[in-house]
């Protein structure tokens, strides 16, 4: 079962129907469901981008992981 939160929001026409376009729905709901959930993808990239800048994975011999990628 799903949690579900009725929401009322002020948001602009033009900002809705562009949602509504972009995300390809029929409905508010559906439009606003997807752009949220692609924004918050986006923002965990970003997060896991910071993470990795400030460790990075160094690979000393690729030619490993290459015959690993290969043989999967």
């Amino acid at each position: 079962m799903f949690n579900r939160m009725k929401v009322t929001a002020i948001i602009s026409d033009e900002l809705v129907n562009n949602v509504k376009a972009y995300t390809r729905s029929s409905t508010v709901t559906e439009a606003i469901t997807i752009a949220l959930k692609d924004w918050v993808d986006i923002y965990n990239i970003k997060e896991l981008n910071k993470k990795i800048k400030e460790s990075p994975i160094e690979i000393k011999n690729g030619q490993n992981i290459r015959e690993i990628n290969r043989n999967s």
